[in-house]
């Protein structure tokens, strides 16, 4: 793929040349992510995770200069996530935070970090193809911005996904210039970082592949490398060994195909086919052509596309069952397109089509006249229609980042449950537990309010795994679906407040029907409840008709 040198002066002329390519791309796409993670005043986007990612940061921060590493965790006391148990899965991605935790703003800290570890995952897909010499790059860094508008989206929320394509980049780097042993590193750095260091796993054993295929040999190499780098991470680990037992258990209950045993994420469960297809448009077109381009019967040529063919068509398969894969899919598709469009593209197309059979070349004759004025007609034919692709592609990335602002714009604002989680650092006394009828509001009041501890938070699946008849329990209660919550929540819970959002309105009829709560605080966003000793009759309890 690479082209010859060429001379001195060709050389630094090319390279002065894909700098300012680079330059150019940087200032891009840090500014779309940047008009993106400030579209809202609070940490984007969607859930409430990274307001739990940069509260621990800190936190790790303050335990590692008191000179224990890691601190404990106990705000999770039901879970597979009580002190006892807990793993970071995520621990150098935490680490990573530390400078943006350590903000006089945490808040602003973690959008700061946010926009450079998008930037840097978007930017790194960009420098392979600038690399690798792919003609037209620009027109391709517009076609990774446009790609998908939950990728985009998802790319804001402060999490590891990006860090793990800027990995992921840097193993295809290793993988297509045949330099193995840096993976073991690679691979054990992935492994601190983010659970999802399988993906590396994954995309190894199909460079395996590819190499079966091309070169009829099997490299073993790389999966020697990966292999050991992923067991070194997770043994040279502080959380050894119940990290093993935590990756089982995720691994069991997010990987299944069929229904999962208890609610999860929207995160976990598979696109409509429309949606899919309507969010992820260019994507998907570029799937396509990747594969009506892809050119397979010259081995020596086909390593790089025949492998992010497989990549990126695993990855595909991954989004359409499980959504948040689309954080990983898009840009890959992109550049499998970019790869396989390059013996199209490149001046010597004509050549290339010489491999064709001898009757199709025979009609296409008249056509293959490789004269200056021809060779020229064709290049300006190229750089037309890359200018018309461009134009198209800059559409579309104007309307998905509308879409994109739009929706973050419509998260709930940074202080939502900030007053209801100031009432209880005020009034509650410290280190109770609190029963939070939602898992996902857990990041926020872990944020707010750190001094107490709750019943459910981050994955519904951790109280699941502990004690699956008190999961299905806090399941019934949430929903409406039990009479008489109260006792249930004081004895076997082993709390007296209550903290929910005003979205539970056959929870709050059940409630009110029970006599056993009162309600201590309440505004737009949340309502506090205490459960007494004794229930009284429901007409004097003074709960309204809509919490």
């Amino acid at each position: 793929m690479t082209p010859t040198p060429g001379t001195p002066a060709k050389r630094q002329s090319g390279s002065t040349i894909r700098i300012i390519q680079l330059a150019i791309g940087a200032v891009a796409i840090a500014g779309i992510f940047w008009l993106l993670q400030f579209s809202t005043n609070s940490i984007c986007c969607g859930d409430y995770d990274g307001y739990y990612h940069i509260k621990w940061s800190r936190s790790l921060w303050e335990g590692m200069k008191a000179g224990k590493f890691p601190p404990e965790f106990p705000w999770l006391p039901l879970t597979t996530l009580n002190s006892k148990e807990y793993v970071d899965h995520h621990l150098l991605f935490h680490i990573m935070q530390i400078p943006f935790a350590e903000f006089s703003d945490p808040r602003k800290g973690a959008k700061v970090a946010s926009v450079v570890f998008a930037s840097l995952a978007v930017l790194s897909c960009y420098w392979l193809l600038i690399y690798f010499r792919i003609r037209f790059v620009l027109v391709w860094l517009v076609g990774l911005l446009a790609s998908s508008i939950p990728f985009m989206f998802r790319m804001n929320m402060a999490k590891a996904p990006p860090v793990a394509i800027v990995y992921l980049v840097i193993a295809i780097w290793l993988f297509f210039k045949k330099k193995y042993w840096p993976l073991l590193p690679l691979a054990f750095v992935f492994t601190w970082t983010y659970d999802l260091f399988v993906l590396l796993l994954l995309a190894t054993v199909l460079w395996v592949i590819v190499i079966a295929w091309t070169e009829r040999r099997f490299a073993w190499r790389p999966l020697v490398w990966v292999i050991l780098g992923c067991v070194a991470g997770l043994v040279i680990n502080p959380y050894f060994p119940q990290n093993f037992r935590q990756l089982a258990e995720h691994m069991t209950i997010k990987l299944t195909m069929s229904g999962f045993d208890t609610k999860v994420g929207s995160e976990w469960y598979p696109y409509d086919s429309w949606e899919f297809l309507g969010n992820s448009a260019v994507a998907c077109v570029a799937m396509v052509v990747g594969y009506c381009a892809f050119e397979p019967s010259e081995r020596r040529r086909a390593h790089y596309p025949l492998f992010l063919l497989l990549f990126s068509t695993a990855l595909m398969i991954m989004t359409a069952r499980w959504k948040r894969i689309v954080e990983y899919w898009p840009p890959f598709a992109i550049m499998f397109a970019a790869f396989s469009l390059q013996a199209w593209l490149r001046p010597g197309f004509a050549s290339y089509l010489t491999r064709l059979p001898d009757h199709v070349l025979e009609e296409l004759k008249p056509y293959l006249d490789d004269t200056k004025e021809k060779n020229d007609w064709r290049e300006w034919a190229r750089v037309i229609g890359a200018g018309i692709v461009a134009l198209v592609l800059g559409v579309v990335l104007f309307f998905n980042l509308w879409a994109a602002t739009e929706e973050i714009g419509h998260s709930e604002t940074h202080d939502h449950f900030e007053k209801g989680a100031a009432w209880m650092r005020a009034n509650i006394p410290p280190g109770q537990i609190v029963f939070n009828t939602d898992w996902d509001d857990f990041p926020r009041l872990f944020y707010f309010d750190p001094t107490h501890y709750y019943v459910s938070g981050l994955d519904p699946s951790y109280l699941y795994e502990k004690n699956p008849d008190l999961s299905r329990l806090y399941d019934r209660i949430t929903l409406g679906k039990q009479d008489d919550p109260g006792p249930l929540i004081r004895d076997r819970f082993g709390a007296r407040y209550v903290f929910s959002d005003n979205g539970h309105h056959d929870f709050f009829d059940k409630a009110r029907a029970s006599g056993w709560f009162d309600i201590v605080y309440e505004d737009t966003d949340c309502t506090i409840m205490y459960i007494r000793d004794e229930p009284i009759l429901d007409d004097l309890l003074g709960l309204p008709d809509e919490p």
